[in-house]
């Protein structure tokens, strides 16, 4: 399955918010350096989700605000 996501760092506290089929805003505490916010992206994927954290890529998007994910379920 493959979803985009927005992602907006610094924020107060992390969540993740379905827009549409196939679309979500994340916001995330973690800061954009060295890949901190990605790695937090995805642990809060696999936990929405309920799947281990290797069954999540970053297919598009890996230093920018939209991404695209591909989650193997």
């Amino acid at each position: 399955m493959k979803i985009k996501i927005k992602v907006i760092t610094n924020a107060k506290s992390s969540k993740l918010e379905k827009i549409s089929q196939g679309e979500y805003k994340a916001w995330l505490t973690a800061q954009p350096i060295e890949g901190k916010a990605n790695k937090m992206l995805i642990h809060l994927l696999a936990k929405h989700f309920g799947v281990a954290k290797s069954k999540i890529v970053i297919v598009q998007g890996i230093t920018n605000k939209q991404k695209i994910i591909e989650i193997d379920v």
